[in-house]
């Protein structure tokens, strides 16, 4: 799971022999692609785990039949992940060679930590996951999920460390060749920034996982098969992702969106399509930023609520775009700022689904309306569009800096690799990445339809 997009703006009539901008085109593809299954495997890893903890209990057979289904989808998308993972290990050498060779000193470390540790830990364990219950046993097996678990989490501990020290960097020293070298091993690694991100994006990961156990469970409900585990899918799926969804916006996106404002107060007014500064800033609701004219066209604002959300006080100031050197802006502000949006409104909107799923199966009235197992049904490409956002939202809050304050993007890329090569590479990323999407949808496809089976393997 890498997390560092370096995609930054583009002009609106690029050059398109540009290298820079085809490394930042290549790198923001590949990264937006892999994080399509990371996101699903950390969320489900923590799912399997409650499932193999309830089939330990008396009767709890049905759940050890979900978490063997589950365990399936998992592999596939560990599958995809790793293959398309890899590539963007080798764009660090080959794209961004300087921004590795200043910065290797730093996040080398947490990256090669993430490779020896938890990536083996994941790959090993999932095997016994899939293989192994008949030989483990119910507890050993259990053990193995937890394990799994720890190593599905634990990589993205070190990847969310890599990016933190990127949107705010401590921890280091810098010699006068301008190369960066790691001072103080634990002031990097529990830098705020990567505690506050990492909690963020893991319940993240979780709405995406929550949503798509509840959408199988809806889908069979309406078929009309399977209607046990479609149950029980349903219930643990609503059940977590009314957790998760709440816990994305408060306390984890509040603990974010007030570090951005200390210490990114650009990436804030761009967020916000702020230009000017002053007290009892309003929050838009929606609007157009008109960058020519600095000015938000056709905003929706409340009034003080941004002062407040930002520093705790409605009276506090907040800096607009307008009191920061304009070399010093986010260089995609219209698309940092619709990002962002896209990323709070689907949030609101999961909160509200999930409620009102948990309240209808509370009442027990949840099958007997089925626009409501459709909604649950269809909901769950939006958690992918929502994370996807929020990480442009980061990503290009920190634009034009590689490493914020320190390092610019312009001064990271490869200066011998040139656009040729990139867009030529490029082309046939997407051409094999579209090739892994379909043949990645018809195995899962395959695995919804043919279901759950208790009788798969016998508990030891």
């Amino acid at each position: 799971m890498w997390h560092a997009i370096l995609l930054g703006a583009v002009s609106p009539v690029p050059m398109l022999s540009n290298p820079l901008l085809w490394h930042r085109l290549q790198f923001a593809f590949t990264i937006v692609y892999h994080y399509l299954f990371p996101q699903l495997t950390m969320g489900l890893a923590l799912l399997i785990v409650v499932m193999k903890g309830l089939a330990l209990r008396p009767g709890g057979e049905a759940y050890g039949t979900a978490a063997r289904f589950w365990v399936r989808i998992f592999g596939l998308n560990f599958a995809i992940g790793v293959v398309t993972g890899l590539p963007m290990e080798f764009q660090f050498g080959t794209n961004w060679a300087r921004f590795s060779q200043l910065t290797g000193g730093v996040i080398g470390q947490t990256l090669a930590l993430e490779g020896m540790f938890a990536f083996f830990l994941e790959s090993s364990f999932l095997a016994m996951l899939v293989w192994g219950e008949k030989q483990l046993g119910p507890r050993k097996h259990f053990a193995a999920a937890v394990a799994l678990f720890v190593g599905s989490w634990l990589s993205g501990v070190f990847i969310t460390t890599t990016n933190a020290f990127m949107q705010h960097p401590v921890g280091y020293t810098r010699a006068a060749d301008g190369v960066f070298s790691l001072a103080n091993f634990w002031t990097y690694v529990l830098n705020p920034w990567a505690l506050a991100q990492y909690a963020h994006n893991q319940m993240a990961s979780l709405v995406t996982a929550s949503f798509v156990v509840t959408a199988v469970g809806a889908y069979w409900l309406l078929r009309g098969v399977h209607l046990e585990q479609a149950r029980l899918n349903v219930k643990i799926g609503t059940i977590a992702g009314l957790f998760a969804s709440l816990a994305v916006a408060f306390p984890t996106g509040d603990v974010q969106a007030k570090l951005v404002a200390t210490h990114q107060p650009a990436a804030l007014a761009a967020m916000e399509g702020r230009f000017e500064s002053g007290p009892r800033a309003d929050i838009h609701l929606i609007g157009q930023p008109n960058v020519a004219k600095r000015r938000l066209d056709n905003p929706i604002a409340v009034p003080a609520v941004l002062s407040f959300l930002a520093f705790g006080s409605f009276n506090a100031e907040v800096k607009g775009l307008n009191d920061i050197p304009e070399n010093d802006w986010p260089t995609s502000i219209e698309l940092l700022y619709y990002a962002f949006h896209v990323m709070v409104g689907l949030g609101t909107l999961f909160i509200g689904l999930m409620a009102l799923a948990n309240l209808a199966r509370w009442r027990g009235w949840l099958e007997r309306h089925r626009w409501l197992l459709w909604s649950m049904m269809l909901a769950f490409p939006f958690p992918y569009i929502a994370n996807t956002a929020g990480w442009m939202t980061a990503e290009l809050g920190r634009q034009p800096w590689l490493v914020y304050g320190l390092l610019r993007t312009s001064d990271g890329a490869s200066p011998t690799v040139h656009a040729g090569s990139t867009a030529f590479t490029l082309i046939g990323f997407t051409g094999l990445y579209f090739l892994l999407g379909v043949a990645f949808l018809f195995l899962i496809g395959r695995e919804v339809q043919h279901g759950p089976h208790a009788d798969e393997v016998p508990h030891a």
